[in-house]
């Protein structure tokens, strides 16, 4: 098989099976050779892709749904799913065991900036509970460095955060609130590649895609603890107890799938998440932006 290349969208806790792949050589495993493309900026991803530096990213689905909005005949499409559940959660700075989504009318929000999917997302669950997102005092835009310094301060009341922020700030004495993950099955991170390049490279894609079922299946079973060992070496400005109850918090919330199968409900609950925010004007459908016969062939 040919090596294949594979661009990292930017460094995070969430994307961990994706981590664990790499590290217990799941796909060596299978055969094929994948090298590695470290990521920053998570709008680039695609741009690399699409120009033909890598073979495939994983990412966003959103970021699919974007440029298919733009452009009906945009050749990228989603295979392999890992993270069908949002990672993001609302934290105060003390306990409010009864908070419910219509408290943020009297609130300070600081929102995440580095990329919009969060946002998009909440505001549909804040439309549904009966708020207008639209009268939110929200803090929009600062990152997530600076949310989470002005919730401790005092100066926001509330902030949206990812981890390891929020178990950092739970240790610091805030509190979750909410967890995004609570509304059910979102698309957030899967594979993605040009349609002529899942063509080509379609022995390679499906070995990665039996290599990520086998590491999600090891998932299931490995304790908190071993995943955080597994994955040490990509974040090793944490230490391994920190990382391992990030993955704790994450595997308890059930944001990652047991098979890279991808579910339909998760990507229309995106699809609409996204109408709603006006994000995108008209969508794909699943057929349109998932190519599930590379996996279903692979895990035949």
């Amino acid at each position: 098989m040919h090596p294949v290349t594979l661009q990292e969208p930017f460094r995070a806790v969430f994307y961990a099976p994706f981590y664990a792949a790499l590290a217990r050589g799941a796909y060596a495993a299978e055969g094929v050779e994948v090298r590695l493309l470290s990521g920053a900026v998570p709008s680039l991803a695609k741009d690399v892709v699409l120009g033909g530096e890598a073979d495939l990213a994983w990412g966003g689905p959103m970021r699919l749904l974007l440029a298919h909005d733009k452009d009906p005949a945009c050749r990228l499409r989603l295979f392999g799913a890992v993270v069908m559940g949002d990672p993001f959660l609302i934290l105060g700075r003390a306990p409010r065991p009864d908070f419910a989504l219509t408290d943020l009318a009297a609130l300070t929000f600081g929102t995440v900036s580095e990329v919009p999917t969060p946002w998009w997302t909440l505001q549909d669950d804040i439309r549904r509970a009966g708020l207008d997102p639209d009268s939110i005092r929200r803090v929009a835009d600062a990152g997530m460095d600076a949310n989470a310094a002005a919730l401790l301060a005092g100066t926001i009341d509330c902030a949206q955060l990812f981890e390891p922020y929020a178990t950092r700030l739970e240790d610091a004495g805030c509190a979750v609130w909410y967890a995004q993950a609570s509304r059910g099955p979102t698309s957030y991170t899967a594979f993605y590649a040009r349609t002529d390049i899942i063509a080509a490279r379609r022995r390679e894609f499906e070995a990665m895609v039996r290599g990520l079922a086998t590491t999600l299946a090891w998932f299931v079973d490995a304790s908190d603890e071993e995943c955080a060992r597994e994955i040490a070496i990509f974040f090793p400005d944490m230490v391994p107890s920190l990382l391992a109850r990030c993955i704790g918090r994450y595997r308890s919330l059930g944001i990652w799938t047991e098979t890279p199968r991808f579910p339909p409900e998760a990507l229309a609950r995106l699809e609409t998440a996204m109408l709603s925010a006006g994000a995108i004007s008209r969508t794909p459908g699943f057929a349109g932006l998932v190519a599930e016969e590379v996996t279903e062939a692979a895990l035949a």
